[in-house]
């Protein structure tokens, strides 16, 4: 099975607050120690500036989320994680392709992100989706003192 065919077996919706715990699973077991809160994620999946999406598979299970920020015509992607299992199989691109036109449906012009510097995987899918590094955060990760890379994608 092709890697498209795999993650068509996977829908994307709207994420809501019935979500919040099998997120917070996915986000702990995803970025451990630098894990948001599980308050401050309930806070970003209802919030009117943003839109949380699930993917979920087959048998009902979540294996990724990825969340926007639009205010204005700026943007940020919050975040993106998929299921250790779950990779490999195009889910995060996907969600990133949805959050790529909600900030297009939106009328963002400008959309950043921050990305571990040590995570080549993530920072490879965003450059191939047009974004660019314009700056450092040192040790923003924190207790981990990873440094994040900032990234920028102009409207198209």
């Amino acid at each position: 099975m092709t890697a498209d065919a795999r993650a068509a077996a996977v829908r994307i919706r709207t994420a809501d607050a019935d979500d919040l715990d099998a997120i917070m699973a996915l986000e702990r077991a995803s970025f451990g120690p630098s894990a948001w809160e599980a308050e401050t994620m309930r806070h970003e999946i209802a919030s009117e500036w943003g839109r949380y999406l699930a993917a979920v598979d087959a048998e009902g299970r979540l294996v990724g989320y990825a969340g926007l920020r639009a205010v204005g015509v700026e943007g940020d992607v919050q975040t993106i994680a998929v299921a250790d299992d779950a990779r490999g199989r195009g889910i995060g691109r996907a969600l990133l392709a949805e959050l790529l036109a909600e900030a297009q449906r939106r009328g963002v012009q400008e959309l950043f992100l921050e990305v571990r510097a040590d995570n080549p995987v993530a920072r490879g899918l965003y450059e191939s989706v047009g974004f660019r590094e314009i700056g450092v955060r040192p040790r923003y990760y924190q207790p981990e003192d990873v440094d994040a890379v900032v990234m920028k994608r102009e409207a198209r």
